[in-house]
């Protein structure tokens, strides 16, 4: 797959400081990264390294200490924070967890929502509500509750909500954290299909199986990056 020159993210010198009592923690220090349109990036490391504190940095739901954040050609460390809504909603697709659906909207519902908050027209939220759904294999499941469904099902629905808005990158926050290993391992294959269908992907995990699908794996231990190596894709 080729890349283009300009990183759709970069990253120099990024470093998140959290005051609690007086003392000083260091999440993340001097982080240096640049992801390519079309690029599946793993973040790994050990519990507490910094993984989600970088990952919510590049979803502008979190700003960084110093240090500067280019999206897209663009500077966005320094927003204001309905500027950084306005880019989450239009342009960053996320994957938790623990999947954050809203339990009394049906799964149409759920991935609707987002794009209402768009101002998308009925007819056009329609449309991408269904193709997102078909993607990933619950355009039969549009009418039921999120209770309804299976941990790996609402997953799905989960990755359908991020896909219907066309983001310009999908991050992922252990996505297969709450999920056995047989939908674990469904959910992978699903972001590996999204993958080579062009999308471009930043996930954390911990999981070394899972990190190993991606086309980048990028090491934290203590806030730093400590290593970097090529993967399988």
């Amino acid at each position: 797959m080729s890349y283009t020159d300009q990183p759709l993210i970069h990253l120099k010198d990024v470093t998140k400081v959290f005051l609690t009592d007086e003392i000083e923690t260091h999440a993340i220090s001097g982080i240096s990264l640049a992801i390519q349109q079309g690029e599946y990036v793993s973040i790994a490391g050990p519990s507490g390294c910094g993984k989600s504190t970088l990952l919510s940095i590049l979803g502008l739901l979190d700003t960084a200490s110093e240090g500067t954040y280019f999206l897209n050609g663009r500077p966005v460390h320094e927003l204001k924070l309905p500027v950084r809504a306005r880019i989450r909603n239009q342009e960053i697709g996320f994957i938790f967890q623990s999947f954050n659906l809203i339990g009394d909207l049906t799964v149409f519902e759920n991935i609707e929502l987002p794009l209402i908050y768009r101002g998308m027209n009925s007819k056009e939220r329609k449309a991408r509500v269904n193709e997102a759904l078909e993607r990933v294999g619950m355009a039969h499941r549009a009418k039921h509750l999120p209770s309804q469904l299976s941990g790996g099902q609402q997953q799905r629905v989960a990755v359908a909500r991020a896909l219907s808005g066309n983001p310009l990158i999908l991050l992922a926050d252990e996505p297969t954290g709450n999920l056995d290993s047989k939908n674990g391992e469904a959910v992978m294959e699903l972001m590996t299909d999204l993958h080579v269908h062009g999308a471009t992907i930043c996930m954390v995990t911990h999981d070394p199986r899972y990190s190993q699908l991606a086309s980048r794996t990028i090491h934290l231990f203590d806030g730093h990056i400590v290593e970097e190596h090529k993967g399988a894709v």
